[in-house]
């Protein structure tokens, strides 16, 4: 009992460290690329033991928010969103079906939205090649090619929803799906026709600035893969 309550008050110092750092950085005392003050200045800087502070560096580093350079310092890293988003990927990377039913809910949530938002500001060229896209697949794709184009063409319109953050969510999202994309593809006759079906129809809907539409055809299609994955498990 007593080494659990020792491991437990240990874990709430490295709490509190983690969070006198955070706070650094949300408040602009720490910027992005900056240098760490040293290890003993810092921590007295901030109330806590070296011990503590080293915890909550190793933690934050594992997480890309700093940046640990051996006999050079600790960096707080670009914090640019993918990089954040990297300890989210390597998560998804290990995941089990239910889990990819989560991921493709959560997706269900977010890409609409983004569709929505891309629709509303894509430009001309983008529709172009987005349509081009689509044309060099054809109309009997292999299931790889599929895939490959799917994943493509999603992250081409997130991108157009100009939310650098929300295009970095999707894209790790994304990834953990791909398993449950092929599986489908095997397992469901009608699926590759459904999908190139849908890919057109969210197509035109962002060619012609409809933003309702766009956004209720992703919806449609990312539901039906959720079904049929939650029909199967």
């Amino acid at each position: 009992m007593y080494v659990a309550r020792g491991q437990e008050d240990a874990l709430a110092v490295t709490d509190e460290a983690i969070g006198k750092i955070k706070e650094m950085i949300v408040s602009g005392a720490l910027r992005p690329g900056d240098r760490l003050p040293k290890e003993a200045d810092l921590a007295a800087e901030l109330g806590l033991s070296r011990n503590s502070l080293r915890e909550a560096v190793k933690a934050l580093s594992l997480l890309n928010i700093l940046d640990v350079r051996q006999g050079d310092g600790t960096y707080v890293s670009s914090l640019e969103p993918p990089l954040l988003l990297e300890a989210v990927s390597f998560v998804l990377d290990f995941h089990q079906d239910d889990q990819a039913l989560q991921a493709l809910k959560v997706r269900g949530i977010l890409e609409p939205a983004a569709t929505g938002l891309a629709a509303e500001r894509i430009a001309e060229d983008e529709v172009r090649e987005l349509r081009e896209l689509l044309d060099r697949l054809g109309e009997a794709p292999s299931l790889d090619e599929l895939v490959a184009s799917d994943l493509e063409f999603h992250r081409r319109i997130a991108a157009a929803s100009g939310i650098p953050l929300l295009c970095s969510l999707l894209d790790s999202i994304s990834g953990a799906t791909v398993r449950a994309r092929l599986w489908r593809g095997i397992t469901e006759e009608t699926a590759v026709a459904r999908t190139l079906s849908e890919h057109r129809a969210i197509l035109d809907a962002l060619a012609a600035r409809d933003a309702r539409t766009a956004e209720a055809w992703a919806t449609i299609h990312i539901s039906n893969v959720i079904r049929w994955l939650d029909s199967v498990l």
